[in-house]
């Protein structure tokens, strides 16, 4: 090992000194002034460590000598000043180099190693002892240097006082701050959920509830079996076809014993009854008592029976059959109390009566204060909830097929479909200021059908209705449907026969028909709660498109065999869809497109499904005379699945031949 030694300590330089007044200047020249890196041997360093006892006996002389100092005025300029010249060079000369005079450095005349063998047996400190070629001398190390070096033989630092595990100091002290390390504003990102996190996580639900995703089962531990037991039934290991052991025969008890204890020996009249039974079930064996196992006979039928025996394991088939021992109540889902689930309809509360024809479409208006319902006798009826009173009566002189309350509580107005025409009426509900700005939105001139363009086509007109305060759009085909926006500004037409969906404004009076290319009989069109999204169910889909980007988004497959009507959760993000074979299917928006529960309920066809707008319910109304209310929960945990629980069937309505 090679040390550098770049600096004595201050009594190091002390003794050099000392010398350098005492010696002559020939033996000036001599002086060590500086220490190039000189070698180890093996021998070295065991005598390192066999005076390892001795340096720490000298620890209280090291430590009240004085510590090593850094200035620069302690410290003793190289004696040869040739540089980085090699010593070879030197090698066929008579001196090594130059001080820093320029007076030559002659060469130390070189003892015989026995020489310096022998000189250095006397002397303890022998082994501190190095060869400077640089300066061609020997250094007496001192002991803080070779407690130095020893300390960098052990891979340790060489000061002792050095902690290099020192504990974290934080320099920066975060209490109590009044501005941050940074004044820029929070980015927008931070508050905003991130959509590709949200795409991926319903990427791992996916996976996991098809089963591609599988968590590491924790393995069983081998706990204790019977050691006599048929080992067949854990042979789970086993490769090709399992091995099915023969059956066992019964294993002898205490009447096959030659002596048998009394109460086991049947009587003789007990013999002669087992002559007068079947031959079935009779039993096989009589036990009798012998005094000695020598005076037992010997069994008559022990060839037959050995030889069936063989027949039995060599010839009959043998198979498996699995028994799983299930309780079948442990295998019904476990739902919830309905107690737990109140509130819910159970009775009929109160009965509207007056209109003199089947109904067929009830709106709650937005308050919830008011019922509006349309019948095939031609009138529309406004009723109170809480009373049962009839507020107001229309008469359209045709079968209303639809209404529908403005979703605008400051807007009380009433849309309906009769027979080709679309009738938005001003029920008078409200006060002078709702009523003047009703009477504005209700006030068209009329326009004249313009052809070839996007917005006023001639397949709709508006006019003034003649007969009632309102206003007529009037259509080429009967409307079925209509439905308005949460904003109350437009509203939607559904005409089946000429496969149109028509989007209207209130306020400019404009219609629209963006889906002129619709795959399939249009039956229900529905707004989003909350976004721009519209949701149009045909008989065998239901498409869901952005109004905004104007795609379309998903494609809902119900797989029944014709769609009645759609409902649209409050949340926006579950959709119910009733049928004409009576089934309702319930779609999650962020899973599947695919029906993620199917309720076989109604023996008849559903003609209305519909969400209650606060609780966790929803019905569905069929023309088998019922009504179903079901609690339909939706969790924003995504790993939670909805719950659907079947709550009440609600019956007492009447059927007519013409429905409703």
């Amino acid at each position: 090992m090679k040390v550098k030694v770049a600096k004595l300590g201050k009594r190091r330089s002390k003794e050099l000194k000392k010398s350098k007044k005492s010696s002559s200047p020939e033996e000036e020249e001599a002086t060590p002034r500086s220490i190039e890196p000189p070698t180890f041997s093996s021998s070295e360093d065991e005598g390192l460590d066999n005076n390892s006892e001795e340096d720490r006996d000298e620890d209280g002389e090291l430590h009240r000598e004085a510590e090593e100092s850094d200035s620069s005025e302690d410290e003793i300029a190289p004696r040869n000043t040739i540089g980085d010249v090699p010593l070879e060079w030197y090698a066929d000369e008579e001196h090594i180099g130059y001080d820093i005079a320029g007076k030559k450095i002659k060469k130390q005349p070189r003892k015989d190693r026995l020489d310096s063998y022998l000189a250095g047996v006397d002397d303890s400190k022998n082994w501190r002892k190095i060869y400077d070629e640089y300066n061609d001398e020997e250094v007496e190390l001192t002991k803080s240097e070779s407690k130095i070096i020893r300390r960098l033989l052990k891979g340790k630092t060489p000061h002792a006082d050095f902690d290099p595990y020192a504990p974290y100091v934080d320099w920066f002290t975060w209490e109590d701050k009044k501005f941050p390390l940074s004044n820029a504003p929070e980015p927008k990102r931070r508050f905003i959920p991130s959509k590709w996190e949200h795409k991926k996580v319903v990427q791992y639900i996916r996976a996991i509830r098809k089963g591609l995703i599988k968590f590491d089962q924790p393995k069983e531990e081998s706990g204790p079996y019977l050691l006599w037991g048929d080992s067949s039934s854990t042979d789970k290991d086993r490769i090709g076809l399992s091995y099915i052991p023969a059956p066992k025969p019964k294993i002898a008890g205490h009447e096959e014993s030659y002596n048998p204890s009394v109460e086991y020996i049947p009587t003789q009249e007990e013999i002669n009854s087992y002559q007068l039974m079947f031959e079935e079930d009779r039993p096989k064996f009589i036990p009798k008592r012998f005094e000695s196992l020598r005076s037992v006979p010997a069994y008559e039928k022990a060839l037959k029976e050995g030889f069936e025996r063989c027949l039995d394991l060599y010839l009959c088939p043998r198979t498996r059959k699995k028994r799983i021992n299930i309780d079948p109540e442990s295998l019904k889902p476990k739902l919830p109390s309905r107690k737990d689930l109140k509130p819910y309809p159970i009775i009929c509360y109160l009965d509207y009566k007056g209109h003199t024809g089947p109904v067929v479409s009830i709106s709650v208006s937005e308050t919830g204060q008011w019922i509006a319902s349309g019948s095939k006798d031609g009138t529309v009826r406004i009723w109170e909830v809480e009373t049962g009173r009839c507020l107001r009566v229309w008469e359209v002189d045709e079968a209303v097929q639809h209404v529908s309350w403005n979703p605008v509580p400051e807007l009380p107005i009433l849309a309906l479909c009769v027979g080709q025409d679309l009738l938005l009426l001003n029920t008078g509900l409200g006060n002078a200021e709702e009523q003047s700005r009703m009477t504005e939105l209700l006030n068209v001139k009329e326009s004249p059908p313009v052809d070839d363009s996007g917005l006023n086509t001639s397949i709709v007109r508006w006019s003034q209705h003649e007969k009632h305060e309102g206003i007529r759009l009037k259509h080429i085909k009967s409307v079925s449907k209509v439905e308005w926006h949460r904003k109350g500004d437009y509203f939607t037409t559904v005409v089946p026969d000429t496969r149109a969906i028509l989007i209207h404004q209130l306020s400019k009076k404009l219609t629209q028909n963006p889906f002129k290319k619709l795959h399939g009989l249009p039956v229900s069109a529905v707004f989003h709660p909350t976004r721009s999204i519209f949701f149009i169910s045909t008989k065998k889909n239901v498409r869901v498109y952005d109004l905004l980007k104007q795609k379309l988004i998903k494609k809902l497959e119900a797989g029944v065999r014709e769609i009645s009507s759609i409902a649209v959760h409050p949340a926006g993000d579950n959709v119910i869809v009733g049928s004409r074979e009576g089934k309702i299917c319930w779609f999650d928006m962020d899973l599947s497109s695919q029906p993620y529960k199917i309720l076989n309920c109604h023996p008849k066809d559903v003609t209305n499904v519909a969400f209650h707008r606060s609780y966790p319910l929803f019905a569905s109304s069929s023309e088998d005379c019922t009504a179903y209310v079901f609690h339909g929960m939706v969790y924003s945990d995504l790993n939670q699945n909805p719950l659907i629980v079947p709550l009440e069937i609600l019956r007492g309505h009447s059927s007519t031949k013409s429905g409703g």
